[in-house]
């Protein structure tokens, strides 16, 4: 799980730099996207900083709801 597009946006650089077969054009960043690459599933969420959180773009059970799916996935792989 990444917490922010600059951290998607990071990973999906390291994991093309390390050979993974990131998709083309590559996956867009979203609070609650998916995307599998190799053995991976990469789970993206808003970061909780004190912007999206006052504004409310990221509530306590969004962030509860993407953490229980990236533990779902974490426990099948």
């Amino acid at each position: 799980m990444v917490l922010g597009a600059f951290a998607w946006n990071a990973v999906l650089r390291v994991l093309a730099q390390a050979g993974e077969a990131v998709p083309r054009p590559r996956p867009r960043f979203g609070h609650g996207a998916e995307v599998v690459i190799g053995a991976r599933t990469l789970v993206g969420s808003f970061h909780p900083s004190q912007q999206n959180t006052f504004t409310k773009r990221l509530t306590p059970a969004m962030l509860d709801a993407v953490l229980a799916r990236a533990v779902a996935l974490a426990a099948t792989e």
